[in-house]
């Protein structure tokens, strides 16, 4: 009896001693500043941008912590900051997928404070529908790419000419004369959601 009594006790200490191991997530914010955060919804230019790019993701943000809470800048009209239920809201089908970068030292405190003046001082502005890449306007992509390029001088996706991607389908095709007539910005540098989701930095 007197065994099995020592024996219970130990097993109740090695049960509460792996409970105390066991990270407590529950309340606290899953995702850190500066992931990456896509999403899914081909309505609108959605369908356009899947067809040119081969690429399912149509859109893009990148999350930061404020006050305890996540939440999301991404450039729509306008440039805006969302809770992070409101972003994912804006999903298809009410999922995402994050993706951050695998170097995480690199974003020291000094860094994620410069990330996050870069994406406030670009509040408000209008998206740009044209996806020239001055800073006038911004589209999606474009802002968190500039975001990260900004702070830390690294490309997060490659940039490509307007004619890299696959313009031939007739839902490109209809989208690009509705933006630009017959002055199309064949050689205009851009950004997509699918190039900086595939990018080697992240993970």
């Amino acid at each position: 009896m007197r065994k099995i009594i020592l024996f219970s006790g130990l097993l109740i200490s090695l049960l509460l001693l792996s409970s105390s191991l066991i990270p407590k997530n529950k309340g606290k914010n899953l995702h850190k500043n500066g992931d990456i955060i896509f999403i899914v919804n081909p309505s609108g230019q959605g369908k356009a941008i899947q067809l040119a790019t081969k690429s399912k993701y149509t859109h893009v943000g990148v999350i930061f912590i404020e006050n305890g809470n996540e939440v999301v800048y991404h450039a729509v009209e306008p440039v805006m900051k969302s809770s992070l239920k409101e972003f994912v809201g804006m999903s298809a089908d009410g999922k995402y997928e994050i993706k951050r970068l695998k170097n995480q030292s690199l974003l020291t405190t000094e860094v994620i404070t410069k990330m996050i003046a870069s994406a406030k001082s670009q509040l408000g502005l209008h998206y740009d529908l044209g996806f020239s890449w001055d800073d006038k306007e911004m589209y999606c992509s474009e802002y968190v790419w500039k975001i990260y390029n900004r702070a830390l001088n690294i490309s997060v996706g490659n940039l490509k000419a307007l004619k890299e991607f696959d313009l031939s389908h007739p839902a490109v095709k209809e989208k690009l004369v509705e933006r630009y007539g017959k002055n199309i910005p064949l050689d205009e540098n851009m950004i997509s959601p699918g190039d900086m989701y595939s990018s080697d930095l992240l993970e």
